[in-house]
This record gives C-alpha cells, sequence and structure tokens, in this order.
C-alpha cells in the first residue's frame, strides 16, 4: 500500500490503537498501542488459536489453594495477565487491561484490583508505564483513578459519555480516557431517527468538544476516541491524540487513497468557546443526570461487561469441570 492510504496518513496526526483481543490483526496494522475489554477477551477466548493461553492459566491453578469464586477470579486475572503479555510482544506502546466491570461503584476494590493486576504485570517484567488499567467513568471509578495515578499506576477511563465524565477525569489528572463515539451516534440514531453523517455526528461532536476543552485549558490527560461505527467518525477526528479502532476499520483506511486532513489540534483548540468549570460530587451527579444518552449508555455498557466477565467466568467453571 502506498503512504498515501488513510491509515498511514491518519498515523501522521494521531496514535492509532487496535481495539481488539486478535493478536494477529495487531500485527498486520502495527498500532502504537492496544486495548482490550471483557467483551473482546471472552471474543478471543472461544477462538481456537487462543484457547492455550485459557487453558495455561487453568494449569497454573491446578496447585491452588483457592476454590470456588476465589478460584476462577485469580484464573480470570491471569488470564487478562496472558493476554496482555501477548499483545505487548507486538505493540511498541500500552496495553489497556480492565477492572471487573462490577465493580463500578465501589472505589476501594477497584483500587485493591488495579495494584494486584499491576503487581501481576511486574513479577512477569513489564514495566507500570506499559499498562492502562481500564475503569469504567462513574464517580467512583475516576476517585479510583485519582487514587492510582498519584501510586504512578496509570488509567484509562472508559465508558464515557458524558461532558461531566471528561471534566471529573481531567480535574482527577487520569492519564486518559475513552469517549466511545458509536456508541453515542447509535443512542441519537435511534432517538431521532437521523443517520449522522461527518462533522454532524453527535458521537465527533462530543469527542471534539472535549479535546478541545482539555487543550485550551492544559489539561495533560489524553483523548483517545473509541468504538467507531465507520471511518468517517474516525477521519473526522484526526489530530484526536489516540483513537482506538477495530480490526475491520483499520483494514477499510488501509484500503482508502487519498489525502487525509487533520481536523483536530491544540492551536485551533485555543480559540473553541468552551468555558472552564469545575465539578464536586453533587454537580457531577447532576450535570451527569441531566444527559439521557449518557446515563443510559454507562449504564448498559457496565451492564454488558458485566455480563460478559459472567459468561467468562462460566467457561472457566466448564474447564474445570
Amino acid at each position: 500500500m502506498s503512504a498515501t492510504n488513510h491509515l498511514e496518513q491518519l498515523k501522521k496526526y494521531t496514535t492509532v490503537v487496535a481495539d481488539t483481543g486478535d493478536f494477529a490483526s495487531m500485527q498486520e496494522y502495527q498500532p502504537q498501542d492496544a486495548t482490550t475489554n471483557p467483551s473482546l477477551i471472552l471474543q478471543a477466548a472461544n477462538k481456537p488459536e487462543y484457547k492455550h493461553l485459557v487453558e495455561q492459566a487453568v494449569n497454573e491453578h491446578k496447585d491452588s489453594d483457592l476454590e470456588g469464586n476465589a478460584l476462577v477470579e485469580s484464573i480470570i486475572d491471569r488470564i487478562l495477565i496472558l493476554f496482555g503479555l501477548e499483545i505487548l510482544k507486538i505493540v511498541p506502546g500500552r496495553v489497556s487491561t480492565e477492572v471487573d466491570a462490577r465493580l463500578s461503584f465501589d472505589t476501594a476494590s477497584t483500587v485493591a484490583k488495579a495494584r494486584q493486576l499491576i503487581a501481576m504485570y511486574e513479577k512477569e517484567g513489564i514495566s507500570r508505564d506499559r499498562i492502562l488499567i481500564k475503569i469504567a467513568s462513574t464517580w467512583e471509578g475516576i476517585r479510583a483513578a485519582e487514587e492510582l495515578e498519584r501510586e504512578g499506576i496509570h488509567c484509562n477511563l472508559t465508558l464515557l459519555f458524558a461532558f461531566a465524565q471528561a471534566v471529573a477525569c481531567a480535574e482527577a489528572k487520569v492519564q486518559l480516557i475513552s469517549p466511545f463515539v458509536g456508541r453515542i451516534y447509535d443512542w441519537y440514531k435511534n432517538d431521532t431517527g437521523i443517520d449522522y453523517k461527518g462533522a454532524e455526528d453527535p458521537g465527533v461532536l462530543s469527542v471534539t468538544k472535549i479535546y478541545n476543552y482539555y487543550k485550551k485549558f492544559g489539561y495533560k490527560t489524553e483523548v483517545m476516541g473509541a468504538s467507531f461505527r465507520n471511518t468517517g467518525q474516525i477521519t473526522e477526528l484526526a489530530g484526536c491524540d489516540l483513537l482506538t479502532i477495530s480490526p475491520g476499520l483499520l483494514e477499510e483506511l488501509q484500503n482508502t487513497e487519498g489525502e487525509l486532513e487533520e481536523k483536530l489540534n491544540p492551536a485551533t483548540a485555543e480559540s473553541c468557546d468552551e468555558e472552564k468549570i469545575s465539578l464536586d460530587e453533587k454537580a457531577f451527579r447532576f450535570m451527569f443526570n441531566e444527559d439521557a444518552m449518557a446515563t443510559e449508555k454507562t449504564a448498559q455498557g457496565i451492564r454488558g461487561f458485566s455480563a460478559d466477565i459472567v459468561k467468562l467466568e462460566k467457561l472457566i467453571e466448564d474447564l474445570l469441570g
């Protein structure tokens, strides 16, 4: 492919991240970082080519003193680490590993689980700089991330749909946020019946607003657009700090010739008309609650990831017999 394809050009403006648990596609598109979630790990764990990692985690626990839920939880943590280790052999940058979504409203347990995952990576010789702990953007999740960041454990705040969530993450000095472009688009399309395109897409507008706000007010938190439905959403966000893209859309970008324009940059962000705001818990909860799309999609996302963790537990229980 020539250097004029959209994927190569996008990499000039934006750090490209693979949104997958499938190692083969990572090797093909050479992203800088990779991100996974319970749904992606579950999909991968059910594929024959990754079954050995699941079996390895189970076999390593053959002589464990743990039993019941504690044993299953320990095996799942090990599966997450084994997938992360394989991914880190391929990507030069960071991998995001997610905390159990059922802890989304429990700050202390989220902090404890994050420390445990980091310790497991460090035991394998992986520096914490190469790991992002993925946490849902609830008030409790953001507080957990704030505490972890102070310890040098960097976080990726996911399931982010509202401007309130983005502001709270920036104030908590979170390393990175993942606003969900496609799921925002889905909600508005379903609500209005309009098939939004280009710069009018509500998901694109949301990420653009967050990016401009962060750059204008000097926040260091990185913005990584996520959950894309089409390449139009991606090309409208060229210049965003990072974009995490599924293998199908990476292929489409690679097969598209022509010029790609940078849409976001710190210079234009300076002139945006956003006013600086600050949110305590009461203000956050009210502002978040005022956003019907965000409240629905955050809750739905937590339910979905939680359900996939339960399916993964069932898979482990079946293997344990």
